[in-house]
């Protein structure tokens, strides 16, 4: 049936009202649009015919909903098809109008706010269509051949790459065969992860209304992968957002904290900022140079990630006043880094020219760190405003895609080092079997910063920071990986597995014998995801019934190391069983797995030992593991714990060092062999094994006097800073707080826990002394622990 003829209602067997089938243009009154809502009540929308997309202007009223978007469209793409996008709205307003968010809104505001992102970041009408209808072909009865023929095959290929990768749940493997589609989609067009990464951006601000371990699960995908992949397209503005509302939802602690201590500093440092950018703007302005200065931003998720990666306490990052300066040309931003530097001393090996050598995603400038006023440091980032505009909005704003495609010349050859990296992935996942390894391989890859070298030839290579001569060669060709015997870096002969840094020329000299192959070795010291994958598959391809063996082997030595029954656990069985569910096709599979080094044999010994019921080991008395030893020389009588033993008031009575009671909580008491009545909070982890010997369980209550002393564990969790300790035990000695041992523990997040045990005769004392260390900078949370 063609699109145009107008269908009476009757002989659409109840489907409603589908903009499809509205009357011409003519027909409808100026106040015919759909409701704002997307709402089943709606008037017959204006006709959506494709015949009718290729003149310009519009006709009837706009829908006011769409007016804040066109706006924004037509700022960045003044050409741009707006009854399209009309239509396309439309469109998904019908289909979406009984559906409803977790929020109560209408359905139709999220792909409405999804276009609305990808406005401001300036994409063409097809990606905004696209983003529109993204959920009608899974969300609703619309179809994909529907779709296709109302708005034609480059909008329906988007909404199915987006479908697709909405169908996979994420998972420890299924994640890594989503982020395989998701490079399979955005290899046929990018625009899919640009739409993607837009809904996901959306749904991060609307997190709020879903349950708890959704927030977290989706908060963790979105910095593990979403996040490093709008990096890995120049996406910044997208990336930072993501970033911080992951970060707030995930450590929602140590995000107000570092809040709070930004909020702090804020006055001071923003007065010595605008200080910096006068001086800045004065001298580009005298020396004839047309310039925009101003301070950059702070995002709060960036500023905690410097302090993990330089290991440096909050202040020394914050403190560090960042400034941008934007210019027309490439000539004015070598000048005013020459003005700069003739104004304050540049701090030497500070400046980097990503002009001449750009990122991996496209982004240009030149970065210098220079000593300003007052002996401060000073990061300045020098760019035009052209390259601005790419770091901030990457491949969303600037992709060509039909001259690019179509094209030749510089546009294609652009397009074809835009899509180098695409392509590095694409590889990855034909050659890794693995989900699981793909995934690390990009997540690594995404994560490092690159160093730039150079071949004999001057052909400039990007390698990861800490790159070997080693991923140069897998770099350069995979052959000439395999081959590699040795290097010469700057004319000198260096080991394979020395450091490359910016501007060195490598030469890698190659095996002529048919045998050579690369060693195992190296996977201990390559950096770059290709060089390991292509290691692992020659190894995989040619040392196959090798590492069979050297698996097998691993796996027995771990087993007779842990004194475990060989041979109960290395039945085929049950082999099989853990193969399969490892998702190895058989024994061998896995065997060559572990020799190869993509599974632990200690994890597979554990995983069988589980799936067989665990070993068999020697019981305990549990009464006697769960009573804390006598002290020496404390009488058995008045033991002041302040305890009562109902019908037995003499009895000697200690409170459990597991579980630590104090007045308030809810105890029990166990009658021991011989050490009196052990008191525990009845929800001591001990208390359900204790509970199997209900004859020996006696009912006790509180009886606190004067002399009664009472053990109190606290745990203080800080963003990790100098002489954080000591202003943490100084404020517990202002609180008469007698502290009987301490622990400390720095993770490699920048996160330091402490334990403090001390004793305290009024446990209402606590919630003062709480109080006063959650005040502490740097301190975001503590509290009592009670196991």
């Amino acid at each position: 049936m063609p699109r145009d003829v107008v269908v009476p209602d009757s002989a659409r067997a109840g489907r409603g009202t589908d903009p499809r089938d509205a009357p011409e243009p003519a027909d409808v009154p100026a106040d015919a649009v759909p409701d704002a809502s997307g709402g089943a009540e709606e008037r017959p929308a204006p006709a959506v015919r494709r015949r009718l997309t290729r003149f310009g202007g519009q006709w009837g009223a706009m829908n006011p909903v769409l007016e804040p978007l066109f706006k924004t469209v037509r700022a960045t793409h003044p050409k741009s098809d707006l009854r399209l996008i009309e239509r396309a709205y439309d469109m998904a307003a019908y289909h979406h109008r009984d559906q409803k968010r977790k929020s109560g809104d209408p359905y139709i505001t999220h792909p409405l706010a999804v276009a609305s992102i990808l406005g401001e970041l300036g994409t063409d009408d097809e990606t905004l269509c696209a983003a529109l209808l993204h959920d009608t072909v899974e969300d609703t009865a619309y179809s994909l051949d529907e779709l296709r023929a109302d708005f034609g095959d480059n909008i329906a290929l988007l909404v199915d790459g987006v479908t697709k990768l909405d169908k996979v749940k994420f998972g420890d493997a299924a994640q890594a065969e989503t982020v395989r589609k998701m490079v399979v989609a955005m290899s046929r067009d990018i625009r899919v992860l640009v739409i993607k990464l837009a809904d996901r951006l959306h749904n991060m601000r609307t997190m709020r209304y879903m349950p708890e371990h959704k927030r977290q699960q989706k908060s963790r995908e979105t910095l593990e992968i979403f996040a490093p992949l709008a990096h890995r397209l120049g996406m910044n503005t997208i990336k930072w957002e993501l970033e911080d509302l992951a970060f707030a939802m995930l450590y929602p602690k140590r995000y107000d904290e570092i809040a709070r201590m930004v909020s702090e500093r804020a006055p001071r440092r923003d007065l010595f900022l605008q200080e910096v950018i006068e001086k800045v703007s004065a001298e580009l302005r005298e020396a004839k140079i047309k310039a925009t200065v101003r301070g950059r931003p702070k995002h709060y998720y960036s500023i905690y990630q410097k302090m993990i990666a330089k290991d440096v306490a909050f202040d020394d990052i914050y403190d560090l006043v960042g400034i941008r300066v934007l210019v027309d040309t490439v000539r004015d931003c070598y000048a005013a880094l020459g003005t700069i530097h003739a104004q304050w001393r540049p701090v030497p090996g500070r400046f980097k020219d990503y002009i001449a050598m750009p990122k991996f995603n496209m982004y240009q400038s030149l970065h210098t760190t220079v000593m300003g006023p007052e002996g401060k440091t000073i990061e300045l980032q020098i760019r035009t405003r052209a390259m601005h505009n790419r770091a901030e909005y990457g491949v969303a704003a600037h992709w060509k895609y039909k001259e690019e495609t179509n094209g030749s010349g510089p546009a294609k050859a652009k397009q074809v080092n835009d899509m180098a990296w695409l392509r590095q992935l694409l590889d990855w996942q034909k050659e890794t079997s693995d989900p699981g390894e793909f995934l690390e391989s990009l997540r690594f890859d995404l994560s490092v910063s690159e160093v730039f070298v150079f071949t004999p030839r001057g052909q400039v290579i990007a390698l990861p920071e800490g790159a070997t001569p080693v991923d140069f060669a897998y770099a350069v060709h995979t052959e000439v990986g395999h081959r590699c015997i040795g290097a010469r870096v700057n004319g000198r002969l260096v080991p394979l597995e020395s450091r490359l840094g910016n501007g060195d020329t490598v030469e890698i000299f190659t095996s002529k014998s048919p045998d050579a192959g690369p060693s195992r070795d190296w996977l201990k010291f390559v950096k770059s995801g290709r060089a390991r994958n292509k290691i692992r598959q020659w190894f995989s391809k040619e040392r196959r019934e090798t590492a069979i063996e050297a698996g097998k082997e691993a796996i027995g030595r771990a087993m007779r190391k842990q004194g475990l029954p060989l041979q109960r656990l290395m039945s085929g069985e049950a082999l099989l069983a853990l193969a399969r569910d490892l998702r190895y096709p058989d024994v061998s599979a896995l065997y060559a797995a572990v020799g190869e080094g993509h599974v632990a044999a200690q994890s597979v010994v554990q995983k069988l030992v589980q799936a067989l019921g665990g070993v068999e080991g020697a019981e305990e008395d549990l009464a006697e593991a769960a009573v804390p030893t006598r002290l020496k020389g404390r009488p058995r009588g008045n033991s002041n714990a302040g305890v009562m033993v109902a019908g037995d008031p003499d009895v000697w009575v200690r409170l459990s060092r597991c579980c630590m009671p104090v007045p308030g909580d809810d105890i029990v008491g166990f009658v021991t062999r011989g050490h009196g009545v052990s008191v525990h909070r009845t929800n001591c982890p001990n208390v359900d094994q204790l509970s199997a010997q209900a004859d020996r369980l006696v009912q006790v209550s509180w009886s606190p006097q004067d002399d009664s002393l009472f053990l109190v564990a606290i745990q203080v969790e800080a963003l990790d800073r100098p002489r954080l300790l000591s202003d943490v035990t100084r404020t517990l000695s202002d609180h008469h707080v007698n502290i009987l041992s301490a622990s400390v523990a720095t993770s490699r997040d920048r996160v330091a826990v402490s334990k403090f045990t001390f004793e305290m005769g009024d446990p209402k004392h606590l919630g003062h002394v709480l109080k006063a260390v959650r005040t502490i900078q740097g301190v975001y949370d503590v509290y009592r622990v009670t196991n």
